[in-house]
This record gives structure tokens, C-alpha cells and sequence, in this order.
């Protein structure tokens, strides 16, 4: 046999293993940048919906005098567009039923609210004509609520702030953990350290066992609609979870969207650092009766008249810039 006739078997043995050989490496390739396509959406989508519920553009709705993370969060709004972005960058905006499709691998988004959270889910209700029908929907406010064995409830929120029921002296009590510390026979109120713990804990073991739940329920469903997927609760760090919980924010989930021969899965937290906005001040200057406008943590020798979201109102109703350094000269 002539040496060509070796290096021709040699090519027909070995050629389908480097064809099989090159075909997965690009396969995987391929799904390398499909998961890195997923979670740049996931996280952009949770960052957007973060932004949103941190804005503050109606006075209703500013961070509370009492705490700076009191804020009344949009939820509808967040949602919007978290989903919005989330489709868009998936490529399947305007795509009404890859929409619907994609939702059924999101089993749940939670919506974290300065004395509680929300649940956006697939769930059994009826609709406008009494029909039940199967769909996602907004749950009710859940409260951060601890019990202990004395039959005492404290409702935490994202900071020292409490309301607390008194089981001793049947009585509700509010405020600061600082202010209502030795004020009632609650032990939990009368140690911040502990106090601070326990709150922490609380709020997220809370959603932790809802969503554990509410991933359970998720899984019937899919199952019905033909995902032989088994959706489960990602282990998230506690230091995660702890980092989380300090701001009003969303997290959403994302699990068995199949990718080649394994499924994506995935989480993003979208956190909006809640900033007090400060309010616009319109006052008169005595003796010349000029009118100015400042801001409100500005100390200004004027007589307070109107109070402004912004500059450009306070402008336009015939009040000038105060500066503040010009009265050092």
C-alpha cells in the first residue's frame, strides 16, 4: 500500500472527529453569547426599573422628613420598564407573543418597598367578566413582620423605623427604634444590635420563603404549558441579600431558557439609592422686598412665602437665584 493511500484512510478516520470537534467548540461559542446577550439584559432591564423607582418628581411622593428611604415607589411604572428593556434588548420588542413566551421563564419579580414588598407572578384570578382566568398580576403589599413567643409583632422597614403591637398592654406603638427603646416591654426594641439583626433577618427570610413558594406554584404552571424545566430559588450570598435591602429596589429571576445542551439561569437586583430632594424655597428679603429662591437646607435671612419642586418654577413665578456666598462680601 503506497504511502498516499495511508494519509487518505489517515483523513477519513480523523476528519469527523475534528468536524465534531469544531462544531461544539462553536456551539459553544454560540451559547456563550447568548448568555452574555441574557444577562446584559436581565441587569440593564433591573437598572432601569431601579432608576424609576427612585425618582422623585411628584411632591406627594418625596422621601419622608422623618426618613430619607420613606418613598412611595411606583411599582406599574418599574415594571414598565423593566420589561420594556429587558424585550428590547432580547430583540423581541413589538413581539407580542415571544413576549408572552418569555414571561413564562420569569417566574417571579418582587418589587422591595420601604415597610414591605410586592410580588409580580403568575396566578389564578377572575377577570372583569367573573371568568378565572391564569396570568401574571401584582400580589399586595407583604409586610416585614416578626413575631416572638410573647405574642409581640414588630413591622420592620428598610430602616430603624418600626410600627409594633404591645401584646402586654394592647396598644400600638411607632417610631425610631432610638425613640421607643425602654418605652415598652418589647425586648427586641430595647437593644439596637440586636434589633438591627433581627430586622435584616427578617426581611429577608421573609422573601426569601415567599419566593421559594411562589417558584413552587410557578413550576405547575409550566408545567401545563409544556417546560419540563423544574424552576428552583438561585442560592443568593447573604451578603447580597443584606446589600439588597438597604434601598427600595427589584429583583427578577430568570430560569430555563434553553441555551445548546444546558439552560440559562439567572437573577438581577436593580436598586435605586433613594436621595432626598430638596425643596425649592421662595421668600422676601426685608427692606427691599426683593424675592429670591433657595434651597431649603440653605440658611437664608428671608421670609419663607412658597415652597417649588424645581428652579425653573420658582423663576418663573418672579423669584430670582439666591446666592448664598454673595452675603459673606
Amino acid at each position: 500500500m503506497k504511502i498516499t493511500d495511508f494519509a487518505v484512510i489517515f483523513v477519513l478516520l480523523f476528519l469527523p472527529f475534528g468536524v465534531v470537534s469544531d462544531l461544539r467548540v462553536q456551539n459553544q461559542r454560540e451559547v456563550q453569547q447568548l448568555e452574555m446577550k441574557y444577562t446584559s439584559a436581565l441587569r440593564t432591564a433591573v437598572q432601569d426599573a431601579g432608576v424609576v423607582l427612585s425618582q422623585n418628581e411628584r411632591q406627594e411622593r418625596e422621601a419622608g422628613y422623618g426618613s430619607d428611604k420613606f418613598f412611595r415607589v411606583d411599582k406599574e411604572e418599574a415594571l414598565t420598564t423593566f420589561l420594556h428593556t429587558f424585550f428590547l434588548n432580547m430583540g423581541i420588542d413589538g413581539d407580542t407573543a415571544a413576549q408572552r413566551a418569555l414571561l413564562d421563564y420569569i417566574p417571579v419579580i418582587v418589587i422591595l418597598d420601604y415597610d414591605g414588598y410586592y410580588t409580580f407572578a403568575s396566578a389564578t384570578y377572575k377577570d372583569a367578566y367573573g371568568q378565572a382566568v391564569i396570568g401574571h398580576k401584582w400580589s399586595e403589599k407583604k409586610p416585614y413582620a416578626y413575631v416572638d413567643a410573647a405574642g409581640n409583632s414588630v413591622g420592620f422597614t428598610l430602616d430603624n423605623y418600626l410600627h409594633a403591637y404591645d401584646a402586654r398592654n394592647q396598644r400600638w406603638v411607632e417610631g425610631f427604634q432610638k425613640e421607643l427603646e425602654s418605652q415598652t416591654p418589647i425586648s427586641l426594641l430595647n437593644n439596637s444590635l440586636t434589633f438591627e439583626q433581627m430586622r435584616r433577618s427578617t426581611i429577608v427570610r421573609t422573601v426569601q420563603e415567599d419566593l421559594a413558594r411562589m417558584i413552587n406554584v410557578h413550576n405547575e404552571k409550566a408545567a401545563r404549558n409544556g417546560i419540563s424545566y423544574t424552576f428552583t430559588l438561585p442560592l443568593i450570598p447573604q451578603e447580597e441579600w443584606y446589600n439588597t435591602i438597604d434601598d427600595v429596589g427589584m429583583i427578577a429571576f430568570i430560569q430555563g431558557i434553553p441555551v445548546g445542551d444546558r439552560y440559562y439561569n439567572n437573577y438581577g437586583f436593580g436598586g435605586g439609592r433613594v436621595v432626598r430632594k430638596q425643596s425649592i424655597i421662595g421668600g422676601i428679603e426685608p427692606g427691599t422686598g426683593m424675592k429670591y429662591f433657595y434651597r431649603d437646607s440653605y440658611p437664608a435671612p428671608f421670609q419663607a412665602v412658597e415652597r417649588f419642586t424645581d428652579e425653573k418654577s420658582a423663576a418663573a413665578a418672579g423669584y430670582f437665584e439666591y446666592k448664598y456666598h454673595n452675603s459673606l462680601n
